[in-house]
């Protein structure tokens, strides 16, 4: 859509125009610094810290019925940096300058039904977010657009010269990270830290590719992060883990277009995210009390954190009585939800003081945490793959903890559920290979369901001539291995023969 055929009330504010009002604020001790350099801990205590809009009261001076008109035209402007997460830049990051967004095709993945077979298993109406198709495949996308937007803005004008961008990863980050960061030219570096042995070789070959420097260390996610946390205290580097409040206000905008996709109704929806190191469980609860401090929705939807029992920090957590609550890290054991192998999530702290907040204006049912079985991540990934849907190993974490959810009557019929898959699910053929060769018990203690096996067949052509690479086969040859071919493809099927 041109601009002057958008409605004459919504065209002055369909192009926004930078302004201030983004302070850090530490979780900790809430002293507040200007963003002009990135920080990623309060320099007073050391605490946590969150991005928010000392300017929000301006926002409110529209109502909720002017945002979500405004959204909804915007997304119709072919402007780049319009086209992504910065869809909703009053809400994100308004002090970044379109000329500074980095845009890489990231943001609005599509909402897709899970067909009546499949969502018939969990007794209502089901959707998936396809994450996966963000440009370096997972979720990471949304919150390296915004980090690496700041960066870009912050480059421009304080001059910097050389930037150096670092993080730790089970895979996606790095991948993320990489690629955003290459985005930006040679002047910006990037590295990364993997544990060995942790990540598919489908994420290894991703940083590779983006030309990142790519180290892998001994241990799990959790050590690889600490030494991260090290570097960034000692040295000058732009740390990229969900550490860096950046990240989590770009993943925000998946809360966003989530609204978007149900036209902003939102009080049947149940929202079930897989939960790592925190950072998109504190997006999307940040994103979801934004809206409705605005008025683009009237309730807040149930939230539930999923995680597995090989990795369950936040589960724990929640799942005692509110003043007996004790935050411990706990040791992971391998989890075919790689991503969410975290024993130690830096976001933590973001998580409860958003949670409190969000059960205070929503209610305590509305949000709440569940634990799944690895058999059964794996059991949903596939049961959804042939449902003709492609999710990730921790979409099937979000699926299990949806049927988990269900048991337990967290959502009833009536209830609509957005799962959410946070990659693309080719990252993670190997662990469908393995699962099918029952090679996934010993490790991480998963017992293949015969009736999800699915291995290639072959045919006995014995006496039949076969091709050969290099050779050409005669006409007689080329014949009669097509006709022995498809006589053995026609019995194994089990068909009849035209009459």
């Amino acid at each position: 859509m041109k601009l002057d055929d958008a409605p004459p009330d919504l065209r002055p504010h369909l192009i926004p125009k930078p302004r201030p009002g983004l302070k850090y604020r530490c979780l900790a001790c809430g002293r507040t610094e200007p963003p002009e350099r990135l920080h990623y801990t309060c320099p007073a205590c050391g605490g946590l810290l969150l991005l928010e809009d000392e300017a929000g009261a301006d926002l409110q001076e529209r109502s909720g019925e002017f945002w979500r008109r405004l959204f909804d035209c915007r997304r119709l402007l072919n402007l780049q940096p319009l086209r992504g997460i910065f869809t909703f830049h009053e809400f994100l990051a308004p002090l970044i300058p379109l000329e500074d967004v980095v845009y890489l095709g990231e943001g609005h993945t599509p909402v897709v039904a899970v067909p009546p077979s499949f969502a018939a298993d969990f007794g209502l109406e089901v959707f998936i977010k396809h994450d996966g198709l963000n440009p370096s495949a997972s979720f990471k996308d949304r919150g390296m657009a915004a980090a690496l937007s700041c960066l870009n803005h912050l480059r421009r004008t304080r001059g910097l010269k050389e930037v150096l961008a670092v993080c730790a990863s089970t895979g996606d980050t790095s991948a993320a990270a990489a690629l955003y960061a290459a985005a930006l030219g040679p002047a910006v570096k990037s590295a990364v830290l993997l544990p060995r042995g942790k990540v598919t070789p489908a994420q290894l070959g991703q940083p590779l590719g983006a030309g990142a420097r790519v180290f892998e260390l001994p241990g799990v996610f959790d050590d690889c992060m600490k030494v991260v946390e090290r570097l960034s205290e000692r040295y000058e580097v732009a740390l990229l883990n969900s550490k860096n409040p950046w990240r989590v206000l770009g993943q925000e905008s998946y809360a966003f277009e989530a609204a978007q996709a149900f036209d902003y109704e939102m009080g049947d929806l149940a929202l079930f995210l897989p939960v790592g190191n925190a950072g998109n469980l504190t997006a999307v609860l940040s994103g979801l009390l934004k809206l409705r401090r605005y008025g683009l929705i009237e309730r807040l939807p149930k939230v539930g954190a999923v995680q597995s029992a090989h990795a369950d920090p936040v589960f724990r957590y929640f799942s005692r009585p509110g003043g007996t609550r004790v935050y411990e890290p706990v040791t992971v054991r391998p989890s075919v939800a790689q991503a969410a192998m975290i024993g130690d999530p830096v976001s933590f702290p973001r998580v409860v003081r958003l949670a409190e907040e969000y059960t205070r204006q929503a209610g305590e049912d509305r949000f709440f945490a569940i634990q799944v079985t690895e058999s059964e991540i794996m059991d949903n990934m596939i049961r959804a793959n042939r449902s003709g849907l492609t999710v990730c190993t921790q979409g099937g974490e979000a699926l299990a903890g949806l049927a988990a959810a269900k048991k337990l009557g967290l959502v009833r019929p009536g209830d609509r559920a957005l799962v959410d898959s946070t990659a693309h699910a080719l990252k993670f053929a190997d662990f469908q290979a393995a699962y099918w060769a029952g090679g996934l018990e010993r490790d991480y203690g998963v017992r293949t369901d015969p009736a999800l096996v699915n291995q290639p067949l072959s045919l006995d052509l014995t006496g039949v001539p076969q091709p050969e690479a290099g050779r050409t086969q005669s006409p007689a040859d080329r014949a009669a291995y097509v006709a022995a071919a498809a006589e053995a493809v026609a019995r194994a099927l089990g068909l009849s023969a035209r009459v």
